[in-house]
């Protein structure tokens, strides 16, 4: 059965499923702090639909493997990634100490296992290898992935639950994580990695901007600059660049 997008986004939140400025912008992040070559060993950590290892394979060439846990988003992402497989993060089919680079789009806080699957995605790099990762900032004021209310889920944007104690916030949203500073970074503190980078950045409003490009842009105006000042903190996504130190 292909299920619609909004079926499973409580469970699994909603893939890219076009290239727009939001996705441009992140691979720019990532190119910050990865070189990508031909011989490069690429994974791509919940691939979705593979629109982002799509566009790495189509301008860099590189060695690229991609997974997803969801069986239809892989049928859509192995038209363009032959290697895309079936996988759990908290189990990877790879070797150790085997990709170059290790990239993960809002999937963590998915996951059964947010500890496992940090320490998977760690044995699988080389050492010097780096990961870069994007996962919900708790402090952004709209948490996107719906709520939960009297039993039945609500897709969509709602405000304000993420400032919410955890008991509360958590039954409103028990189907997502979403994580401060010192919370992701604790997932990689028993691990042999040193952090390259970490700040917060803010979304792409890519919808915003298709529906009224005026207001859009005056947002990205608005907002963009606040990336560099402490206003960072309410941002949409923790940005986190972590490097093998060590064999693990």
């Amino acid at each position: 059965m292909i299920h619609n997008p909004s079926e499973k986004a409580a469970e699994r939140g909603e893939p890219s499923y076009v290239w727009r400025s939001g996705q441009e912008r992140r691979l720019q992040m990532l190119l910050q702090h990865v070189k990508l070559t031909p011989q490069t060993r690429f994974l791509e950590a919940g691939c979705g639909n593979g629109l982002y290892a799509a566009q790495i394979l189509n301008r860099f060439g590189v060695q690229i493997e991609a997974f997803d846990i969801e069986f239809e988003r892989i049928q859509v992402a192995q038209r363009h990634i032959p290697h895309a497989i079936i996988a759990k993060g908290e189990a990877l089919p790879y070797a150790d100490n085997y990709f170059d680079v290790v990239f993960t789009n809002e999937v963590i806080e998915h996951v059964e296992d947010d500890q496992l699957f940090a320490q998977e995605m760690v044995r699988v790099l080389k050492v010097g290898g780096r990961l870069v990762l994007f996962c919900p900032n708790r402090w952004y004021p709209v948490e996107q992935h719906g709520h939960y209310w009297k039993g039945k889920y609500h897709f969509g944007n709602t405000p304000l639950i993420n400032y919410l104690p955890d008991r509360w916030r958590n039954k409103l949203a028990p189907h997502v994580r979403t994580y401060t500073g010192r919370g992701i970074r604790r997932l990689f503190m028993p691990l042999p990695v040193k952090i390259v980078h970490h700040s917060r950045i803010f979304g792409g409003y890519d919808n915003i901007v298709a529906r009224k490009p005026i207001l859009g842009n005056f947002i990205r105006r608005v907002l963009y600059p606040l990336e560099h000042t402490p206003l960072r903190f309410f941002g949409l996504s923790h940005w986190l660049v972590v490097e093998k130190i060590a064999e693990h």
